[in-house]
């Protein structure tokens, strides 16, 4: 039998899939029981790597974190075969050691989003899966391996917290949250990677850091320009750091998301309506047929 083909999906900038080396470029468009994903999907080949990049806000970027499909995305990448799943995100620095311009592979979140949607199970099905490790380790590990090789500066393992935006921060919320010991803080890594989970995707995330929120007293405040400046300045970094991952993806059936839902779903298999059924088969199919 011959071995599953890795499949590496990257959720986050439009210009993240215009890496050297990438060839058989086209879109897909998926339609998922959520709806639309927030654009269409790249997809493209380097090396035996299938890859897959999805542009979070879509291009232009024209949807804000708090409108997010985050289900749709997720469900459409899931159904386009990804066997593993790199999330890229803009964030503020929570603490001084951690500088703009510097990237880091979190392993831990505080959730504080309020109207997203975090669950694939609703509607007669009731899923309660194991989230107290919420990344990859064999994943995050090879995304660090992959970072240092590159040769930028990655600071392994922290604690993101989410925020609902589109605001940022006042300045005594971001002094609570540095009270709280957190590394950085964001507004899209939630619900993705709960959402992921319960997809039985290895997730992990590579945060750029942008800016030091607005804790800092001899920096200046977080704004817009301030962080599109330093991202354009740092994507190029992570198409290489991207790059290289896409040659060390561990074996997915080692991740502990990989049969996440076995334990996870509670509802008396006979009780289950069967339009949640119909549903979720891209997800639950093999547990429930």
């Amino acid at each position: 039998m011959s071995a599953r083909k890795n499949v590496l999906a990257v959720i986050g900038g439009s210009g993240l899939y215009d890496i050297d080396g990438l060839t058989q470029v086209d879109e897909a468009r998926v339609d998922t029981p959520f709806g639309p994903p927030s654009d269409v999907i790249v997809r493209g080949q380097l090396g035996d790597t299938a890859m897959l990049f999805l542009p979070r806000h879509g291009r232009g970027h024209r949807i804000a974190p708090h409108e997010i499909d985050f289900r749709a995305n997720i469900c459409a990448l899931k159904m386009l075969g990804a066997t593993h799943l790199l999330s890229v995100s803009a964030v503020g620095s929570m603490k001084e050691d951690i500088a703009p311009g510097d990237f880091i592979v979190v392993d831990q979140f505080v959730d504080l989003t309020k109207r997203r949607r975090s669950t694939f199970f609703d509607e007669g099905l009731v899923g309660h899966v194991s989230f107290a490790d919420p990344v990859c380790d064999h994943l995050s590990a090879s995304l660090v391996r992959s970072a240092r090789e590159v040769g930028v500066r990655v600071h392994e393992g922290g604690t993101y917290v989410c925020i609902e935006g589109p605001q940022f921060s006042t300045r005594a919320e971001s002094r609570i949250y540095r009270s709280w010991g957190v590394s950085v803080i964001g507004m899209t890594a939630m619900p993705e990677a709960k959402l992921a989970r319960e997809a039985e995707l290895p997730y992990a995330l590579l945060a750029l850091a942008t800016d030091y929120d607005c804790w800092h007293e001899s920096e200046e405040d977080v704004t817009v320009d301030a962080v599109l400046a330093l991202l354009d300045r740092n994507v190029s970094n992570a198409r290489r750091v991207i790059a290289k991952l896409a040659g060390a993806l561990p074996d997915p059936a080692q991740s502990r998301a990989a049969s996440a839902l076995a334990p996870a779903m509670i509802t008396v298999r006979d009780r289950i309506p069967s339009a949640t059924r119909a549903r979720l088969s891209w997800l639950v199919g093999k547990y429930i047929p």
